[in-house]
């Protein structure tokens, strides 16, 4: 029997907070058809003319402020996450992470896992909920790089985990244990998605419906309402609502206080950090709010790399 891989694939991240990093992360990113549904003879144009040579400057500045001596703190989370689950999976697995966008490539990570022995590889997307901009262009990617092999390994995909009692379990762990910290006690809780234009749900994308299943199965575990709202807006086109920051700036006339998280997220990352704990504090505050907190993504904590260890045994079976 051949040795079997685990290939982590997250989103990515730019090798430095500096525009000349972000924009060839964004050049990269902003290329992907999936990710930006318009025809590239109309979008190339507006991304190469307008996009590049401006919003690179505003997006390092943000990255700079949540950049640490680790680096990224996507890079950060999902290197020690590897580590972690290499350890609870033992020598009988390798375990590697890739980045769809930016280093690590998928197709070199998967190169190496094949160098190092591994005829079977598992590809696990960091992505509870399933989005054709995330889960599926992850999967592309895999599949264009197996394109150019001469000899290919046998792979099987992590499927998406909305409503799975692992992943559930460790969200209500990790909300419990993040307000049992804090020194006023939230009456209203958050559950903020990465937003994605309306258009992608009329298509067909099962992502909204997921989104909403997992607040509401984390809502019953809890034993308390969770409001459902989307980030990251960009753009012109109408996106999922409620939006984020409008949801924060409401709670935040109506005088309540507040905790939000970001289940969709599987490690902490600019828009966690940043537009979260950073930018949307500072909304819900302008807007009249006092208490405001935000409860980490579930990272490498033992709930999180517990829930990827069952998630990742039980796709191996027959394998390991």
């Amino acid at each position: 029997m051949s040795a079997i891989g685990v290939l982590l694939v997250n989103l990515g991240t730019p090798d430095a907070p500096t525009p000349a990093s972000v924009r060839r992360y964004l050049a990269e990113f902003l290329s992907d058809r999936r990710v930006v549904e318009i025809p590239a003879l109309l979008w190339q144009p507006i991304l190469r003319g307008a996009i590049l040579p401006t919003r690179p400057r505003k997006s390092a500045e943000a990255y700079a402020q949540v950049w640490s001596g680790e680096g990224s703190p996507l890079a950060a989370i999902t290197r020690r996450q590897t580590a972690a689950l290499q350890a609870a999976l033992g020598e009988s697995v390798h375990v590697a992470y890739a980045m769809r966008y930016g280093e690590p490539a998928i197709g070199a990570a998967i190169d190496a896992l094949m160098a190092s022995g591994c005829r079977r590889i598992l590809i696990a997307p960091l992505y509870p909920q399933y989005c054709a901009a995330t889960t599926a262009t992850a999967v592309d990617a895999v599949a264009a790089h197996l394109a150019t092999l001469r000899e290919q390994p046998a792979l099987r995909f992590l499927p998406p985990y909305p409503a799975d009692p692992a992943y559930i379990g460790a969200l209500a762990a990790s909300v419990e244990a993040g307000l049992a910290a804090l020194d006023f006690a939230p009456d209203t809780l958050v559950a903020s998605f990465h937003g994605m234009p309306e258009r992608t749900r009329t298509l067909g994308d099962p992502y909204h419906d997921q989104c909403v299943l997992t607040a509401r199965l984390l809502a019953e575990a809890l034993g308390r309402p969770v409001e459902v709202a989307f980030q990251s807006r960009f753009g012109r086109a109408k996106w999922l609502e409620p939006a984020t920051d409008a949801t924060l700036a409401r709670l935040g006339r109506e005088g309540r206080s507040v905790a939000i998280l970001a289940p969709g997220f599987a490690a902490d990352c600019l828009e966690t950090l940043e537009e979260l704990a950073i930018r949307g504090k500072a909304g819900f505050e302008a807007a009249g709010g006092r208490h405001f907190a935000y409860i980490p993504c579930l990272n490498d904590s033992a709930a999180g790399v517990a829930m990827l260890e069952t998630l990742v045994r039980r796709e191996l079976a027959g394998w390991l």
